[in-house]
């Protein structure tokens, strides 16, 4: 099913906001001739900062008008039973008992973590329908871990609770349910406080701090990343855990940055963050990154050409992706990003060529990733109606069904 285009989402929901074009235009700071031309579908993309204008002059949340593969619309309809059951999971019914000590159902420590890896393995490959599965089961083997055993035995269950209600926080933000994200995360920074993990704490601000970005809060997530980044620096600067929470709470205030418009002050401190991933390779790794934060030096090279494509420099970023060798530990939807990321930069300097091919190899590695994504959509549909059709574009037109 083809996604929805971003300009009929737009009309519908100025029409739903009551507001004319004009209208739209003075409250946004977009102007008009550019919300005219998305709506007219004469314009399929638009920049991320014009998005966030758009979004707070409708007073809707960023992902109404930016979905995440595989994009579950706020429609007023129902929840499906297995994003039911990841909710009753996060929020247990009012008055419920408290798990029961069988330590017959108990899992060891060490396979309750092995269980909430393999959950995180499943995020990161944008498996979303087989973690919604899933996860109910291993949050409640979280809780009863945090609830029974002796006082470490329960803090160490707390840090898999933790963590285990931080990939419920999410999996709801990639399901565009940033209030049932911040509700599994509020939980998690709770479970944190009584783990046995210093760390865990500022790894689920780092979470809560994205989430603030896709509701459009950008000063509450630049404040919440920096506040974590700086008690990470003084207390844990030391270890490879340390390094690693610490950059990425630094990209990500360096993202909210970027999305307020001062890109500038974003970049330095990209480039502080990818000058500290030097750090690592003297450190000893953590036991499982996957528990811990993905940064690496491809994880900024890939968030910074990210940012330059999104604030139209699209020469820089695709200076900063040429040469770019991927870590062996970089997920399967950095690497997609980064090339759908390439595909724009080469469709904005009027390389219709260079676009296709880094699309076609998209589509190579992750067709159903590329196939529900609005981006991509918009990408191949501004090279189809541009003046250049290069070999393999058809195919591509084909495979979204992108209206000819």
């Amino acid at each position: 099913m083809a996604a929805e285009h971003l300009g009929d989402k737009l009309a519908r929901l100025r029409r739903l906001a009551d507001l004319t074009q004009d209208g739209l235009a003075e409250r946004s700071g977009v102007s008009v001739d550019v919300i005219r031309k998305l709506e007219q579908r004469r314009k399929h993309s638009a920049r991320l900062p014009t998005l966030h204008a758009l979004s707070k002059g409708l007073g809707v949340e960023l992902t109404s008008l930016l979905g995440d593969p595989p994009g579950v619309p706020s429609n007023g309809e129902a929840d499906p039973p297995a994003l039911v059951a990841v909710r009753r999971a996060i929020m247990p019914p009012l008055f419920a008992p408290p798990p029961e000590p069988n330590s017959a159902e108990r899992l060891s420590l060490g396979l309750l973590r092995r269980e909430i890896a393999d959950g995180w393995t499943l995020y990161h490959d944008a498996d979303f329908g087989r973690l919604m599965e899933v996860l109910p089961g291993i949050i409640a083997d979280a809780r009863l871990a945090a609830a029974v055993g002796t006082a470490s035995e329960r803090e160490a269950g707390q840090a898999a609770l933790g963590k285990a209600l931080q990939l419920a926080g999410h999996l709801a933000i990639r399901l565009g349910k940033t209030d049932l994200a911040l509700s599994a995360l509020e939980r998690a920074m709770n479970a944190a406080e009584q783990s046995s993990d210093p760390l865990l704490t500022p790894m689920v601000s780092n979470s809560v701090a994205w989430n603030y970005q896709r509701q459009n809060r950008l000063d509450d997530a630049e404040r919440l990343a920096v506040h974590a980044a700086d008690g990470v620096e003084r207390d844990h600067a030391d270890t490879a855990e340390g390094v690693r929470v610490w950059g990425g709470l630094l990209m990500s205030a360096a993202t909210s940055y970027a999305r307020s418009g001062d890109y500038d002050q974003a970049n330095e401190l990209m480039t502080t963050a990818e000058n500290a991933t030097r750090r690592l390779a003297t450190l000893p790794a953590p036991a499982d990154s996957k528990m811990v934060s993905v940064f690496s030096r491809s994880s900024v090279r890939i968030e910074r050409v990210r940012l330059a494509v999104q604030h139209a420099r699209p020469e820089e970023a695709l200076s900063l992706a040429q040469g770019l060798r991927l870590s062996a530990d970089t997920p399967p939807s950095w690497r997609t990003w980064l090339l759908l990321d390439v595909a724009r930069a080469h469709t904005d300097l009027g390389n219709a060529e260079g676009a296709v091919r880094a699309l076609e190899r998209l589509r190579q590695i992750a067709p159903a990733w590329m196939r529900h994504h609005t981006l991509a959509v918009a990408i191949v549909s501004d090279l189809w109606s541009g003046p250049s059709r290069p070999p393999g574009l058809r195919r591509l037109v084909e495979f979204l069904g992108v209206a000819n």
